[in-house]
């Protein structure tokens, strides 16, 4: 209820409000960028997001559906950036895996972790990161991403299975 009273006042004009938004938002929308590119490239993906938000703001219909909006915009922005990698370059860019050094092996598990999900091809990738990482329904993650509900199922199915297959390739127990 806080998000779609703050999206109203950002269709009314205030400013305040939509630093507001921003502030609650930032976060767990880098998180998910950050999750499908790197980091260098997630805080340029963030800021056209944000543009975008605040572009498309005055012509969200629905202020309760304020979360699914934006992941969408965050999910095309991110689908953009890597289509125009992709076109620019003969070999796509993923994900590169963060130096693990001499730290504890938790942080290494999470390394290992973080390697295997960025191994994962793309669809999976942000199916899993949504569904699981930003807690959102099955639903939302379906409207987010244009495609019905089951397809969804399956990819988070199958992306399941492909993190389980790398983790076990790499001396992990199920």
């Amino acid at each position: 209820m806080d998000d779609e009273l703050l999206v109203v006042r950002c269709q009314l004009g205030e400013r305040e409000a939509f630093a507001e938004l921003v502030g609650l938002w930032h976060a767990p929308v880098w998180t998910f960028v950050r999750r499908m590119l790197d980091e260098q490239r997630a805080d340029d993906v963030a800021q056209e997001i944000w543009v975008a938000v605040l572009r498309g703001l005055p012509r969200l219909a629905d202020p309760g559906r304020f979360t699914p909006w934006l992941f969408t915009i965050a999910r095309r922005t991110v689908l953009n950036r890597l289509r125009h990698e992709y076109t620019v370059t003969e070999t796509p860019g993923g994900a590169e895996e963060p130096s693990a050094g001499d730290l504890a092996e938790e942080v290494v598990e999470r390394n290992e972790l973080i390697s295997a999900l960025a191994g994962l091809p793309a669809t999976e990738r942000e199916i899993l990161i949504l569904f699981y990482l930003e807690d959102l329904s099955i639903e939302d993650c379906a409207q987010i991403c244009a495609i019905p509900v089951g397809t969804v199922k399956s990819r988070l199915h199958r992306a399941r299975r492909l993190l389980r297959d790398h983790l076990v390739e790499r001396g992990y127990q199920p």
